[in-house]
């Protein structure tokens, strides 16, 4: 072989070992970012253009997510939260729709002691995503039913899933379930188990 040719071989062994390389590089970004935002990460990748966009937005999301000043909540403040969940699921029984509001209020209280941001729902949606993507679909079904509530257009059986919806980011927020998983039809009612699925 001819110096020229070995300099070749060389050159094309590494190209092929840099495109490997890259290669690698964005299937594991690509992992660690699925496995960061679960089923949010599907959700991003459908209403984008292409995956690259999708993956940008969610790169995007990481950021904006590290430029706030997020504040635990103090055992007090925890405490105080699911007392006022526990009182909630106790007033759904006589006032379902009313509930289903106060629900949609008190989590937004508590995104925004946390130092979440409030104002836009879409914007909320992506501070969130960065460390509570796997309740989102929770969140984005309660908030959904709320809205259709405010208009006269839910039943009350929407309105029950709404609280089990909103009790899962609450859970994941507070760091721990609030309250029992039964809700207060069920503690009246034992052989109701229609909200444990």
């Amino acid at each position: 072989m001819s110096p020229m040719q070995i300099v070749v071989i060389v050159l094309v062994v590494l190209v092929i070992v840099a495109v490997l390389a890259v290669a690698a590089r964005s299937l594991n970004n690509r992992r660690a970012l699925r496995n960061r935002f679960g089923p949010e990460y599907d959700r991003v990748v459908a209403e984008q253009d292409s995956r690259s966009a999708a993956e940008r937005e969610l790169r995007d999301r990481e950021r904006r997510h590290a430029e706030l000043t997020l504040t635990p909540l103090t055992p007090e403040s925890r405490a105080r939260y699911a007392a006022a969940w526990e009182e909630l699921q106790v007033r759904f029984i006589d006032s379902p729709g009313e509930t289903v509001g106060d629900a949609d209020e008190l989590v937004t209280r508590l995104i925004e002691e946390q130092g979440y941001p409030t104002g836009d729902f879409s914007d909320q949606i992506a501070h969130l995503s960065v460390e509570h993507a796997r309740t989102l679909t929770n969140y984005r079904d309660a908030h959904e039913i709320h809205l259709r509530n405010s208009r006269g257009e839910a039943s009350t059986e929407e309105l029950r899933q709404a609280v089990v919806h909103y009790r899962a980011l609450f859970a994941d927020l507070l760091g721990e379930e609030p309250v029992g998983q039964r809700t207060p039809e069920q503690r009246h009612h034992p052989d109701h188990d229609a909200t444990s699925r």
